[in-house]
């Protein structure tokens, strides 16, 4: 049985940093991903990676250079380090994993397993 268990969410100023971490547990999958979704909006694609190594991840445009993707194989486990938050970045994010291709690797159909999800609040 696949689980994943996220952690890391929190409320914080804007500016501020946090670090969401997500441990998957029962299988191994060459897609890891984050999503988010705010109130009112769509859920939205944040960042991912098809390589076990992490290499070459993607990110929305939104998020390019502030946040980054990282994979822990010997932990089954996937990061993403959040800095110069904004106040547009509250939203509950989601961690994905699947196997998709790397067309459809931004859209979440893509991908077969999701957390519970982290709330993340930026607020002064």
């Amino acid at each position: 049985q696949v689980q994943l268990v996220e952690s890391g969410g929190s409320s914080v100023q804007p500016g501020g940093s946090l670090r969401l971490s997500c441990e998957v547990s029962g299988r191994n999958f060459r897609g890891m991903a984050w999503f988010r979704q705010a109130p009112g909006k769509e859920r939205e694609f944040v960042a991912g990676s098809l390589a076990r190594s992490g290499a070459s991840p993607r990110y929305a445009d939104s998020v390019k250079g502030r946040f980054t993707l990282s994979r822990d194989n010997a932990k089954n486990s996937v990061y993403l380090q959040m800095n110069s938050l904004k106040f547009e970045d509250t939203a509950v994010y989601y961690c994905a994993v699947g196997n998709p291709i790397l067309s459809s690797m931004m859209t979440g159909e893509a991908y077969n397993y999701w957390g519970q999800g982290t709330q993340v609040t930026v607020s002064s």
